[in-house]
């Protein structure tokens, strides 16, 4: 080609590279800012995704704690209620020990209760065979039947026996059955009804007896002085003042108790009543 050729297709070539240039410039730089667009895009939604896991790690963080601790409380809660059966389950055999242990207990006490019952009842008997007192002192046979009849109705059995010897009978099985207070009280009744029978001394007698059994012996102590004062030619009266003696004994008052015992064998030397009086100076001390 000649250089007169190339000068003249130079320009339009220079042109046609420019244009070729400029449009390859324009679709790099579009295509760039597409790519741009996009990575941004892709950035946000990496961002988007990275928030997304952190959170979800979060809540799964705090998920496997919340159930750490709910196993731990469970767990706590478990060794508490075995700890609480361990103890319910001990207090159970003590307690079963302890039902045992009073079973055991009452039944001793039951026995040891019969047995001071005995010794009692022994006790009253002796004293009532040992001091001449007693229903063959205080009734004939057939007035304590009145009490106690052995066929028909009680009506029936106190036809042949007057009223004040049945009135006195039945305060005295009362006394025997061991109703003191009841006993006092008939035979109060009995006095106020019969002031001055040949069962009165006796029945102030029996008040002063119910007191001391019950072991209200500053009342028994005035009421045997009624019998000392008031039937003064009775037979009862030793044996008033033997009983005032050891009420003053059980009070504790050593010096009263001693004057009356030595009062009563000083008075009635011969009698049973003043050899309980002796061995009983003897325990006092």
């Amino acid at each position: 080609m000649t250089s007169f050729t190339i000068n003249r297709w130079f320009p339009a070539l220079c042109c046609i590279l420019f244009i070729m240039g400029c449009a390859t410039k324009q679709d790099l730089r579009r295509v760039q800012g597409e790519l741009d667009q996009k990575i941004t895009v892709t950035s946000k939604d990496i961002e988007t995704l990275k928030g997304e896991n952190e959170s979800l790690r979060k809540s799964n963080k705090e998920a496997i704690d919340a159930l750490r601790k709910s196993q731990a409380e469970i767990n706590a809660d478990m060794a508490e209620l075995k700890d609480r059966i361990q103890q319910l389950t001990g207090k159970s055999d003590e307690q079963r020990k302890d039902l045992s242990s009073l079973s055991v207990r009452a039944d001793h006490e039951v026995n040891d209760l019969k047995e001071k019952l005995e010794r009692t009842s022994f006790k009253i008997n002796f004293v009532e065979n040992f001091l001449g007192v007693g229903k063959k002192d205080d009734l004939s046979e057939a007035s304590e039947k009145t009490v106690k009849p052995a066929n028909g109705p009680k009506k029936e059995t106190q036809k042949g026996n007057t009223g004040k010897e049945a009135a006195y009978a039945a305060a005295y099985e009362t006394f025997k059955e061991g109703k003191y207070e009841k006993a006092r009280i008939e035979f109060q009744n009995f006095l106020k009804q019969y002031p001055k029978t040949e069962y009165s001394a006796n029945a102030q007698f029996w008040i002063g007896e119910c007191y001391y059994l019950d072991q209200k012996y500053e009342k028994a102590i005035l009421e045997y002085e009624k019998v000392v004062k008031n039937y003064p030619d009775g037979n009862k009266v030793p044996y008033a003042l033997l009983k005032q003696g050891l009420s003053f004994q059980k009070l504790g008052d050593k010096t009263s108790a001693k004057l009356i015992l030595q009062q009563i064998i000083r008075d009635y030397p011969n009698t049973n009543q003043a050899r309980v009086a002796r061995a009983t100076l003897l325990e006092i001390k």
